[in-house]
C-alpha cells in the first residue's frame, strides 16, 4: 500500500458523516459517560476489604501483584462450555491468558461467564424464541463480571451469533477500559457444503431418512472449533477484525494449534499494553466509533456476511451513542463490490477463505479502493493497515508478515477491480408493508423479483406442514408473521430453506416475506426479513390474506400487497394467540424482553 492513502469513497464519506451529524448528541452523552477513569490500577479506590475479597482464591504470587497496586489486573470474560464446538477450545484459554499476563508483569482472572446457546441446537426448537434475547442476557452478563472495579481491561472470549454482540455490548458500557476480543478458530473442513445442501432438500422431499441426514450433518460439524459456513458466527470473527478489536489476522487461525496459543497470548500482552496504566491507553470507548461502524458495515457487505448483523451492529452502534439504519446499509451495498463467495454464498468454507488469502488481502483490497476508513484506532495501535498482514510463526517467535498480494482462489476471493458482484447485495425494501431487508448475494439474478399470490401463516410449522401436504407447489409469496421481537423472541426461520428452495427447484416463483430472521445461512430463495413494524405490534403485514398478490423487488427495492387502497386501509391484523410463546423452554423467564423489545430496524433487544 502507498504511503498517501488513497481518497475516501464519496458514498463511504456521505454515509459516515450523516451517522456523525445524527449521533452528535448520543455519542457525546456517551463519551462524557465514559470519562473519570482513576490514575493508577482501577482496584485502587477498592476499600481493603473489597481487594481482599477479590484476590483471595488468587496464587500467592499474583496475591503479591495485587496488593502491590501497581500492574494491571486482566479481566477475562468467558463464553466458554463444552457443547458449542466454537467455544469449547476456550477451556484451555484462562491458564494461557494468566501464564502470559505473568511475563507480562501482570495479572489475569475469570471476571464472569455469560452464557451461550447454539442456533444449531436450538434451530427450530422453541429454545430459539430465547436467542436473540441471550444477547441482552450476555451484555447484562459482561457488566455484572466487570462491575467489581478489580479490572483495568477486558478480554472477551466468543465467537458465536448473539455471543460477540453481547459481549461488545456489554464492553461499551465499560467503555473507559480496553477490550480486546479473543477468538477460538474455526474447524477444520468436513463435508461440502453443497453436499449438504442437497442432503437436507432431499430429507425435506422425503427422499432420504433420517439416517442419511445425521450422518451428513455430523460429517459437515465434526470437531473443535467454528462451523465453517459463513454463518454469523464468522461474520462476527470478519467485524471484530474489520473494527480493530482482534489482533490483525486473528479471525480463521485453528484452534489448538501453536499459532492460536501464540496469538491469545499475545492478545493478553497487547491488553496490559494499552491499559490507562501505560503509555498506550486505547479505551474502547474512542476505538469505536462512527468510522468503525461503516468499516463494520463494509465489510458484512464485501463478504456476503450475516443478515442478523442488521440488528446486531444496529445494536452494537447503539450501545456507543451512535445511531444507525437500514438506509444507511442499503446506501454503502451500492458502492461496495461482492469479494468474497463462502457457502452459503458460494460452496467454499471459511478455511478456503483464509487459504486464499483471507482478512489481510480482504481489507487491502478495501483500503485500497477507499472503501474503509484507515484513520482509525485498534487494539494493535493506530490505523487499519496493520490489518492487512497476517501472522506467523518466525523462528524468532509470533510475527506478522504482509498478507498475500493476490487472491489464491479466484471463485473464493477477488480483487475490488474484478469482483463477483458490483454490490455487496444488501437491500433495503419499502412498500405497503413497512421495511425489510433482503440479502440477495446468494439469490441467482433470476429469482430476485418475484410477484406471486401470497400463502399466510403464523407460524414455521405451519408453514412446513402445508409443504409437506402439497399445498405450496405453485408459484407462491409464503408470508410468515407474529415471528418479531414482541410476538416471540424473533426466532430463525432458517428450518424453511430446504422447503422453499424445493418449490424453487422445481420451477416455481418463490418467495419469503417475514417480520421474523432468517439464518445466517440462509441461502436462494428470496427472502424479505425483519419486516417492521412486526404482527404483534399492528404492522401492515397483519393485513395479508391469502391470495393477495404480493410483490418482492430487490432491483426496485420494492416490498408491497396489491390491494386496493380503500380495501387496503379498513384491513386490520387479526387477533392471535400468542400466549403459548410465554411458557416451556425457560421462555416465562423473558416476558418482559418480549413487552420491551425494540424494532428490529433499532436493534430488536432491550439493551
Amino acid at each position: 500500500m502507498s504511503e498517501t492513502p488513497p481518497p475516501l469513497n464519496p458514498r463511504v464519506r456521505e454515509v459516515t458523516e450523516r451517522i456523525r451529524e445524527r449521533s452528535r448528541e448520543t455519542r457525546r452523552a456517551y463519551l462524557e459517560r465514559m470519562h473519570g477513569q482513576a490514575q493508577g490500577p482501577a482496584r485502587t479506590h477498592l476499600s481493603c476489604t473489597n481487594l481482599a475479597h477479590g484476590f483471595a482464591a488468587s496464587s500467592a504470587a499474583d496475591k503479591e501483584v495485587l496488593k502491590a497496586l501497581r500492574g494491571p489486573n486482566l479481566g477475562i470474560v468467558t463464553a466458554y462450555n463444552d457443547m458449542l464446538s466454537a467455544h469449547q477450545p476456550f477451556e484451555r484459554f484462562p491458564g494461557l491468558i494468566r501464564h502470559a499476563a505473568r511475563e507480562a508483569r501482570a495479572t489475569a482472572q475469570v471476571a464472569g461467564g455469560v452464557p451461550a446457546m447454539c442456533d444449531g441446537v436450538t434451530q427450530g426448537q422453541p429454545g430459539m424464541e430465547l436467542s436473540l434475547f441471550s444477547r441482552d442476557v450476555i451484555a447484562m452478563s459482561t457488566g455484572i463480571a466487570l462491575s467489581h472495579g478489580m479490572f483495568d481491561a477486558a478480554l472477551c472470549l466468543g465467537v458465536c451469533d448473539k455471543i460477540v454482540p453481547g459481549l461488545l455490548i456489554g464492553a461499551l458500557a465499560f467503555g473507559h477500559l480496553p477490550a480486546v476480543f479473543v477468538p477460538a478458530g474455526p474447524m477444520p473442513s468436513g463435508l461440502p457444503n453443497k453436499e449438504k445442501a442437497r442432503i437436507r432438500q432431499l430429507f425435506a422431499e422425503g427422499q432420504v431418512g433420517r439416517e442419511a441426514l445425521l450422518q451428513s450433518e455430523a460429517d459437515s460439524y465434526h470437531g473443535a472449533g467454528t462451523c465453517t459456513f459463513y454463518g454469523t458466527a464468522n461474520s462476527n470473527q470478519m467485524l471484530m477484525e474489520v473494527m480493530g478489536l482482534h489482533l490483525p489476522g486473528s479471525a480463521f487461525i485453528p484452534p489448538n494449534t501453536p499459532l492460536r496459543d501464540a496469538l491469545t497470548a499475545a492478545a493478553t500482552r497487547r491488553a496490559a499494553c494499552i491499559t490507562a496504566l501505560g503509555e498506550e491507553y486505547l479505551p474502547l470507548a474512542h476505538v469505536l466509533d462512527e468510522r468503525s461502524i461503516v468499516n463494520a458495515v463494509v465489510g458484512l457487505l464485501a463478504t456476503g456476511g450475516s443478515t442478523n448483523h442488521t440488528l446486531h451492529i444496529v445494536a452494537i452502534a447503539r450501545a456507543a451513542g451512535m445511531l444507525i439504519d437500514w438506509d444507511d446499509f442499503s446506501a454503502l451495498s451500492a458502492v461496495v463490490p461482492l469479494l468474497a463467495r463462502i457457502y452459503p454464498n458460494g460452496s467454499a468454507d471459511v478455511n478456503h477463505f483464509h487459504a486464499a488469502g483471507g482478512m489481510g488481502f480482504l481489507i487491502r483490497e478495501l483500503l485500497g479502493a477507499g472503501l474503509m476508513h484507515g484513520d482509525v484506532l485498534t487494539v494493535a495501535g493506530a490505523g487499519l493497515e496493520r490489518y492487512t498482514e497476517e501472522p506467523w510463526l518466525s523462528p524468532e517467535g509470533l510475527a506478522w508478515r504482509d498478507s498475500p498480494s493476490n487472491s489464491g482462489d479466484r471463485e473464493v476471493l477477488r480483487r475490488v477491480n474484478d469482483p463477483f458482484s458490483a454490490d455487496g447485495g444488501l437491500k433495503l425494501l419499502r412498500g405497503n408493508l413497512g421495511r425489510a431487508v433482503i440479502k440477495v448475494s446468494a439469490v441467482k439474478p433470476e429469482h430476485r423479483s418475484v410477484q406471486a399470490p401470497a400463502r399466510v401463516f403464523d407460524s414455521q410449522e405451519a408453514v412446513l406442514h402445508a409443504f409437506r401436504q402439497g399445498e405450496l407447489s405453485r408459484d407462491v409469496v409464503v408470508v410468515v408473521r407474529f415471528q418479531g421481537p414482541r410476538a416471540n423472541g424473533m426466532p430463525e426461520l432458517h428450518g424453511l430453506t430446504p422447503a422453499l428452495s424445493s418449490l424453487q427447484s422445481r420451477g416455481h416463483r418463490v418467495g419469503l416475506v417475514t417480520d421474523g430472521r432468517m439464518s445466517g445461512a440462509s441461502g436462494a430463495v428470496p427472502a424479505a426479513i425483519h419486516l417492521t413494524p412486526e404482527a404483534a405490534c399492528g404492522g401492515p403485514i397483519g393485513r395479508i390474506r391469502d391470495g393477495d398478490v404480493v410483490r418482492l423487488d430487490s432491483h426496485a427495492g420494492v416490498l408491497e400487497a396489491e390491494v386496493n387502497e380503500a380495501e387496503w386501509n379498513r384491513r386490520q391484523t387479526p387477533g392471535v394467540d400468542l400466549s403459548a410463546n410465554g411458557f416451556g423452554m425457560g421462555r416465562e423467564l423473558f416476558g418482559l424482553f418480549r413487552a420491551h423489545a425494540a424494532p428490529a430496524e433499532e436493534g430488536g433487544g432491550v439493551c
